[in-house]
């Protein structure tokens, strides 16, 4: 039913368009012609303006024929990391990679092609179909900016789909964490190495004093935490002065999340207090987390459209954050979709034709009883 050379072209042409965070235009362009090609109600919200960039999340809609039916959501995000530009894809053995030195930026063109084929399909066929949303978000790359700037209230969808997980077609994230980004600086006095040490306060003695009481990498089954960058010392011959550092802690448990930022607040705050330094120690909420039941109403009707393609449904837990973070905050239940992608933020990336080809089908199925 669906046209696969039409898919092919859809992602093929948005791959090649430049979409860099905060720099979407184009690609924004591209897909508001789109969807008033297909005669959805389509506006772009001021997502772009807030954040320093040059496009918005766009934000369409198409009534189904059940007007008392629920709303479903479908989201996925416009903006891509670097190496994206000038990105040449290649179609071998059924597999799309990039030619060249750059990503494929199947993360997230994966998710918008399948949907603008299944909107296609349900247009040709006139095939009966839910009330559907689409959000199509800007700089979700770099902090998760356009979801996080996105109206409250702006949206009527009951429940959604967003199109943003690695892995084959099937694959259903119904866990994802809560995450603090953290922020810390030591502030030490600097003094000439050789002649007066004894007069300074070595801030890099301070950071390694905590670091190495600090319990880093996987905490146990829901929690995570790592010191990510250290920048620090003026010159060999001075006691530095200064550290800052960055990391993060992330847990499915909200409440272990805040235990374990406060005990590495505290870690440092012991050490910078041991040596005489000043410290300053920031936590920053980036996302809620969320969670799903197998029982749920979007978990249900998401494994019996997979079961009409023959396919298990896999329920798994993530440990990384996406705009389905933002949207379950938000107060609207999504869920994670894997859309086949496969090494995603490098120039490995890759992902089958036969997943995009399912994920139409997936989105297809959603959408009907």
């Amino acid at each position: 039913m669906i046209d696969e050379k039409r898919l092919e072209r859809f992602f093929v042409e948005m791959v090649k368009i430049d979409s860099p965070s905060g720099q979407e235009r184009e690609l924004a362009d591209y897909v508001i012609k789109h969807l008033k090609d297909l005669g959805l109600e389509v506006s772009e919200d001021k997502a772009g303006e807030k954040t320093g960039g040059n496009a918005g999340n766009i934000i369409a809609y198409l009534p189904g024929k059940n007007k008392e039916a629920p709303t479903i959501m479908f989201t996925a995000h416009l903006d891509r990391v670097e190496p994206g530009k000038n990105i040449e894809p290649v179609l071998e053995d059924g597999v799309f990679r990039s030619k060249g030195e750059t990503i494929l930026a199947a993360d997230d063109i994966s998710g918008i092609a399948p949907i603008f084929e299944a909107l296609y399909t349900i247009k040709e066929n006139g095939l009966d179909h839910y009330p559907v949303e689409l959000v199509f978000t800007v700089s979700e790359e770099v902090g998760l900016l356009g979801a996080k700037n996105l109206e409250d209230g702006s949206l009527k969808a009951d429940f959604g789909f967003a199109f943003d997980s690695n892995g084959p077609v099937g694959t259903i994230i119904i866990k994802g964490p809560t995450h603090n980004g953290i922020k810390v600086k030591v502030k030490g006095k600097a003094s000439h190495a050789g002649v007066s040490p004894e007069e300074g306060i070595n801030a890099i003695k301070v950071a390694s004093l905590a670091l190495g009481k600090i319990e880093q990498g996987r905490i146990d089954s829901e929690t995570t935490s790592n010191i990510g960058t250290i920048k620090g010392g003026k010159a060999r011959n001075v006691v530095p002065d200064e550290v800052s550092m960055e990391g993060e802690i992330r847990s499915h448990n909200p409440e272990k999340l805040e235990k374990e930022t406060r005990k590495m607040e505290e870690i440092f705050q012991k050490a910078a207090d041991e040596l005489g330094a000043k410290l300053e120690f920031e936590a920053e909420n980036l996302y809620p987390a969320f969670e799903f039941s197998p029982e749920d109403e979007a978990v249900i009707r998401c494994k019996k459209a997979l079961e009409k393609l023959g396919k298990e449904p896999k329920l798994l837990a993530s440990g990384g954050g996406s705009d389905a973070n933002i949207f379950n905050g938000k107060g609207i239940p999504t869920l994670n979709l894997a859309t086949g992608m496969e090494k995603a933020h490098s120039t490995d990336e890759y992902v089958p034709f036969s997943d995009l080809a399912d994920l139409t089908r997936l989105i297809v199925n959603i959408l009907q009883d």
